[in-house]
This record gives structure tokens, sequence and C-alpha cells, in this order.
């Protein structure tokens, strides 16, 4: 494919988990001759395999990726961090390339590197070490109920079981005075690349079979045993996510292995709605059925032609 060398391209592909992002970007990045960056945010971390569906060793070497196994789980990496990291990393890919391949579920992060991040006031360390202590002596309940009353309008937004998400903006309003909203303007930010966006869907039985099977998949392969030696650090925010939490449950003896293998299929489809419910709100996503590879190829050769000067 001839293009204007002028002219820089992100390729994104988003989707819900186990949906089939991995196979597809690997494919255009062989066609485009190019580089994937990956957007899944658990995916950064050394230390988790089993539980984060990274892409196999063969995978890895077929294509060049960037922020896998980029991060120890003791570091605490942000969107913001993502983003300043991601658009480094895509200058010195565009320097010999015009193309590169950007996937991942995670849709906040996809957001950091195509759109910018709101400018959010910096807080003080030990306002976000009381509200942890306070979650961790009384429940989220609390502070559900603070942010309820310090932003209505961020608490009928956010999802409130995401604790990290709920003492983000409370201690910003605690730090500032102001509603976090206020601060959450969405204006984006100039990029020196044009977004192409591809999103794969599929219809909702199939996902969660494929969801189930890449549940029991990662159990055949070690799941427990994995959660069992990453323990020392099961208070860290990316063992907190469906799959381990579970595991940590069931290794408390809250319930049953039979409990914990139901609860973990369960919460992995409410996540991949949730999943849904954040990119559709995206307009600029072209959606396909993860087969339709010829189409996906058409529109982003398409887009492509259509903005060379």
């Amino acid at each position: 494919m001839s293009l204007n060398p002028r002219t820089k391209y992100l390729v994104v592909v988003v989707g819900p988990t186990a949906v089939g992002k991995t196979t597809l970007s690997i494919e255009l990045a062989k066609w485009l001759n190019t580089e994937i960056i990956s957007a899944d945010s658990r995916q950064f971390y050394t230390e988790l395999n089993i539980g984060t569906a990274k892409p196999t060793q063969l995978e890895l070497q077929e294509i060049k990726h960037h922020f896998i196994d980029c991060q120890s789980i003791e570091s605490n990496y942000s969107a913001g961090d993502f983003e300043r990291d991601a658009l480094d990393t895509l200058q010195t890919i565009y320097k010999t390339k015009d193309v590169a391949v950007l996937v991942g579920g995670s849709g906040m992060y996809i957001d950091a590197l195509c759109d910018g991040l709101d400018e959010i006031p910096f807080v003080d360390s030990t306002i976000r070490e009381k509200l942890n202590q306070q979650v961790s002596l009384e429940g989220l309940n609390q502070i559900q109920t603070l942010l309820q009353k310090l932003d209505p309008e961020y608490y009928n937004k956010v999802d409130l079981k995401n604790k990290h998400r709920v003492i983000r903006a409370v201690e910003v309003c605690l730090q500032t005075g102001q509603p976090y909203s206020i601060f959450r303007k969405k204006k984006k930010k100039n990029r020196p690349f044009i977004t192409i966006k591809i999103g794969l869907h599929l219809e909702r039985d199939k996902l969660f079979r494929n969801i189930d099977d890449r549940m029991d998949q990662m159990l055949e392969a070690g799941l427990i045993q994995e959660a069992t030696e990453l323990l020392p650090y099961n208070q860290h925010n990316a063992l907190k996510t469906v799959g381990y939490s579970e595991v940590y449950q069931y290794l408390d003896g809250k319930f049953d292995k039979i409990e914990m293998i139901r609860l973990m299929k369960r919460n992995t489809h409410r996540y991949a709605k949730r999943q849904m419910t954040w990119f559709n709100r995206d307009h600029s996503i072209t959606w396909f059925y993860p087969q339709e590879r010829e189409a996906i190829k058409s529109l982003i050769q398409l887009k492509m032609e259509s903005t060379m000067i």
C-alpha cells in the first residue's frame, strides 16, 4: 500500500474480551508491515500471565509488540503514564513506518492515546492513603456515599464497584473542594496521526461461549497456582480484577471451586458488557464480526486513501 509519507496513521482494534482482537491485530500488523501497541492494562505486568490472556510467545515473535511485560506489578502505572510512553513509542515507530496498530480492551487507555486525558489536579498522597485505609476498615459503601454528596454527576456515571475510580474521584474532590466532574471536560487533544478505529463484536451467546472456554483454558493452564504465587501482591489493583479476585476468594474459603468457576465466568460476562458500553459511546468506531477480515482491510485502505494529499 502506497501512502503519503507525511501522513501517519493509527489503526485501533477494540472490543470485549475473548472476541478475537489479538489474532486480528497480528494479521493487520503483518499486512501493514508495522508494529503493535498493546492497550490491555493487565498485560503490562510481567508477573501476570495466565489470567491476562497475553499473546503467546509465538505471536510475540511474529510481530513486535510494545507494552507487554513492561511493568512490575508493584509499580503504579496509570493511563496518564501510558499516554506519555505510548506517544513516545509511536514517535519512534513513525520514523520508519507510516502506520501502527493499537489493540486492547481497556477503554481508558485507548482514549488516553487517541484523544488525551484531562488535566487532573495533583492530589496529596496522604488523602489517598486515608481513603484506602477507610475502605479496608469499612468497605467501599462509605466512600461511595461520600462521592454521591461531593459529586452527584460523576456518581451517576462511574462504575461504583471500581474502587480505584471511586477513590480517585473522592480524593480530587477533597483536595480541590470542587467536583471531580468539572475536571473531566473531554477536550480532544491534537495528535500527529489519523486514527482509524475498528471494533469487533459477536452475538452475546457466542461471545459468552468464547469467554467460558477461555476461563476453562486458564484454569487448565494453572491459573489457581499462578494466583497463589502472587498472593503477596493481592492488594495491588491488577489482581483485584475478574479471574484473580474469584480465585483469592476461593482460596480464602468463601466458596468452593465449582462456585469459583461459575463466578469467574459470570463476572467476565459482565465485564465484557461494560466494555461494550464504553466502546459504544464512541461513534468513530466501525464495527465488524471477527471473520470479516477483507471488509476490515478494505475499510482501512479506503480511509487511508481518502486522507492522502
